[in-house]
Formats: structure tokens, C-alpha cells, sequence
């Protein structure tokens, strides 16, 4: 199924790519993106001639129904490993775990350091947690890769897909055996994320900004929240001038009639 979705998709869209070369033929691997579409864990898999394996939360694959079979059988074919977000510590350790037993069987393993897609195309701080415990843990080679113009393929709010060339750049692999075993060291989790999301940076050309993507998408929430309320507020003084202004009309037009009334008599 990995084959017929990648060929549909590659023929549809033509995605370019540079770097191929730069993906090992055999053995184990991280593949570190940017994320700016829901669309970036099908288009990657795509061009590769080998499984990238990124996870998924469990919910996709246990829907019930023709609908849910059709959707977990969709992930599965396109790589997607499920992940229960149930427990302690919800999803963050299960796609540790996860991502660790994927790459110590050989496989390539892929991950969004910034955690989730961006909200307006730039590039977010990365998550120290995921990508670099699993490097550290497992000493496989972390290989930067950039998605370009994903997300003007379906722009939130879209239902219909634009008919157009993403393209993916995959850099040189970064090694970081040399802290292998030091995954308890935030410190070095920390430099080993941003040394990887510099890498993605100029690949990608992304403006960089040094906050974390999900505060990013609340600092939005909160805009458009603040703007909603003040245009209601607006709406609401101009209501009450229009009423204010009626009644003072009203009041006028009374007064004329009342003086018109008492010089006729």
C-alpha cells in the first residue's frame, strides 16, 4: 500500500528533491523535519525507497466503522506507527519508547522537533525531549530534513488540495554518538536540538524564531480571541450610540409636534 499511495502521490504532485543521497541504504536512522502540513508525513515516505516509520496518536487506528478501517489501514500503509496517549505522561514517553524500538530494529524513524505544525510557515523552537532522548539512546545518525511550500498545498480551511510542486531538501547526517547514553543530560538534550534545528533552518531558508510552536499557536488563539472581543465591544458602543441617537431624535421630534400642537390652539 506504501508503494500505490507514494506512486499516487508522486505522480499528482511531482514533489523535487535534493539530498537523496544523503538517506543511508541500510540501517538505522533519524529523520528530523520542519513541519508546516499534515501533508509532510505522506510526501517524505513518498519519494524514499525505504519505510519511514512516524507516529501517530492510537485514535486513528481504532475508529470504529468502514470509516475507521479505511483511515487505520490508510496510516499503516503510509508508515504511521500508533501511539497510546493514555498514562502519566501521556504521548511524550510512548513516542520514545516507540521511536527507540524503531530504530534499534534498523529502521529510518521519523520526528517533528517542534512538536506540532507550524502556525504561520516560520520555524519554531525544537522540543528537547523526543528527537535528541532517541538519538542519544539508540547513537543512530539524525539526518535534517526540510519541507518546502507543503503548506500552500492545503491551507487550513481548504478542502480541495492545490495542484502543486512541494519540494523536500534531506541534509548530511549529524553525529551524535559521542553523547550517547547522556539522555538525562537536559543540557546536552538542549545543544543537540538546536544544533539539529540550526541544520533544518538552512536547509528550509524558514525564518527562525526562538519560542516554542505550541506558545506560538496560543499567543495566536489569544490575538484572534482579543480581536473578536474588541470588535464585539465595538459593535455593542455603536449599538448603544445608534439607540442613544434615536431616543435624542425621538425626544426632538415629540418636542416640535407638542410646539406645533400648542400654537394651533
Amino acid at each position: 500500500m506504501k508503494f500505490s499511495i507514494g506512486g499516487s502521490l508522486k505522480l499528482a504532485f511531482r514533489p523535487w528533491v535534493e539530498g537523496l543521497e544523503n538517506i543511508p541504504e541500510r540501517g538505522p536512522a533519524i529523520l528530523a523535519s520542519n513541519h508546516l502540513s499534515f501533508s509532510d508525513s505522506f510526501f517524505l515516505p513518498a519519494v524514499l525507497d525505504r519505510k519511514v516509520t512516524f507516529i501517530a496518536k492510537a485514535e486513528y487506528f481504532t475508529a470504529p466503522g468502514v470509516k475507521g478501517k479505511l483511515t487505520a489501514a490508510f496510516f499503516k500503509g503510509v508508515g504511521q506507527l500508533p501511539v497510546d496517549r493514555s498514562g502519566a505522561r501521556g504521548a511524550g514517553e510512548a513516542a520514545i519508547k516507540a521511536g527507540i524500538q524503531v530504530v534499534e530494529s534498523g529502521g529510518l524513524f521519523g520526528i517533528y522537533p517542534e512538536g506540532t505544525r507550524s502556525p504561520d510557515g516560520r520555524l519554531y523552537r525544537g522540543k528537547p525531549g523526543g528527537l535528541a532522548r532517541v538519538a542519544l539512546a539508540t547513537g543512530a545518525p539524525v539526518i535534517p530534513v526540510a519541507m518546502i511550500d507543503t503548506e500552500k498545498i492545503q491551507p487550513p480551511g481548504q478542502v480541495m488540495p492545490k495542484l502543486m510542486r512541494p519540494g523536500i531538501r534531506i541534509g548530511k547526517p549529524l553525529d551524535f554518538s559521542r553523547y550517547q547514553g547522556m539522555d538525562g543530560d537536559r543540557f546536552i538534550l538542549r545543544s543537540v536540538t538546536d544544533e539539529v534545528m540550526y541544520e533544518i533552518m538552512k536547509l528550509s531558508g524558514q525564518e527562525y524564531v526562538d519560542i516554542y510552536a505550541t506558545a506560538a499557536k496560543r499567543q495566536l488563539a489569544d490575538e484572534v480571541k482579543a480581536k473578536a472581543e474588541a470588535a464585539k465591544r465595538a459593535q455593542k458602543q455603536a449599538q448603544a450610540a445608534g439607540d442613544e441617537d434615536g431616543r435624542a431624535q425621538s425626544q426632538e421630534r415629540a418636542g416640535d409636534e407638542d410646539g406645533t400642537e400648542r400654537s394651533g390652539a
